[in-house]
């Protein structure tokens, strides 16, 4: 392992009671290029810029994807990371689709455990509810100008200190249906690449205008089901108790969602069900939300259909069985509830 390292650290620095979402440059970062076939070791730089081709397919082609998870500090002080795995997996199926080199599990972690060790001491501290955001990526570069896949790619992996999600505790918040797709059937959207979120943001635009936390995306083929919430996947919990997810191959298959299932069914003695979620059926559920890595879970309070607002459990509180995932789901990602075999790796 190679480390470039000339400055110092601001990690003493941090306010952690004020961080938010935000990009915070840290110490180092994990770099790997790929050329002439094959990865190069990969080293630690503390540089945090990139010089590419002005020809790279990253920028005329959208030829990248990216991944983020994050590790957290345990009450006695350890540091670990929430199934890393399962983002290696769907890194290497989002190359794989974009015609990308893959990385290996073994390499995708053993960088994100680099980059964790490396910034240590911007691991918030237990108890802040904050922690260490890591985003891995992957993008296509070198000269070229056809439509082709790029003659060479760098795989990071940076880092960055994030707040708590929910600053005034967890909330319900409230969407609406939009018109647009986030993706095309048979498309990229069970990929993890730029042009999906590209695609979104004028769409969640056009909601925030509206009052709206954001917007929820419908099948792109027959806009009758319900397929994403923003940025993340949706859950409902059914008026018989059941934990109700969508499937369809266009949506990005949600790590935070795959636990969460588990969570239900192996906590909370829940039934599971991945299947159709249609838009005219919102009745069989007395509770609601939408899940990913940022927020863990975004409860949500009512969504917005044909001009009429349809309310799950409450528009001001949280549902029992939302809360009792959410703080499942915490606690063993910060190291308080006792994890399934295989979703915590130790950055010793």
């Amino acid at each position: 392992m190679t480390v470039e390292k000339k400055g110092t650290s601001n990690a003493d620095k941090m306010d952690w009671d004020k961080l938010g979402f935000a990009y915070i440059k840290t110490d180092l970062r994990y770099v790997s290029v790929w050329k002439n076939g094959k990865w190069d070791e990969g080293k630690l730089t503390e540089d945090n810029m990139l010089t590419i081709s002005e020809g790279s397919t990253s920028l005329h082609y959208g030829q990248q994807c990216f991944e983020g998870l994050k590790a957290y500090r345990t009450k006695d002080g350890k540091i670990q990371l929430f199934r890393p795995d399962q983002n290696a997996k769907r890194m290497a199926a989002s190359c794989k689709r974009l015609l990308m080199p893959e990385i290996s599990e073994e390499k995708f972690i053993d960088a994100c455990v680099q980059v964790v060790k490396a910034n240590a001491d911007y691991v918030p501290p237990y108890g802040t509810g904050a922690t260490l955001y890591l985003r891995p990526y992957v993008i296509g570069v070198g000269d070229n100008l056809g439509v082709r896949t790029a003659p060479e790619f760098i795989f990071s992996v940076f880092c960055s200190p994030v707040g708590a999600y929910f600053k005034g505790g967890l909330a319900p918040v409230n969407f609406c249906i939009t018109d647009y797709d986030r993706a095309a059937p048979q498309g990229t959207g069970a990929a993890k690449v730029g042009g999906n979120y590209a695609a979104s943001l004028h769409p969640h635009e056009e909601a925030v205008k509206r009052g709206f936390a954001d917007c929820i995306y419908l099948d792109p083929a027959t806009h009758t089901k319900i397929e994403e919430v923003g940025a993340a996947n949706f859950f409902g919990i059914t008026k018989d108790g059941k934990f109700v997810t969508p499937k369809s191959d266009s949506i990005l298959p949600s790590i935070t969602k795959y636990s969460l299932m588990a969570v239900a069914k192996e906590y909370l003695g829940l039934q599971v069900e991945e299947r159709d979620v249609f838009i005219k059926q919102l009745d069989e559920f007395s509770e609601a939300g939408a899940c990913g890595t940022a927020a863990v879970i975004t409860p949500i309070g009512g969504i917005e259909y044909n001009g009429k607002l349809h309310v799950f459990h409450s528009e001001t509180e949280v549902g029992p069985v939302t809360r009792k995932l959410y703080e499942t789901l915490c606690g063993i990602q910060f190291g308080e509830v006792k994890a399934p075999a295989g979703w915590i790796v130790e950055a010793k």
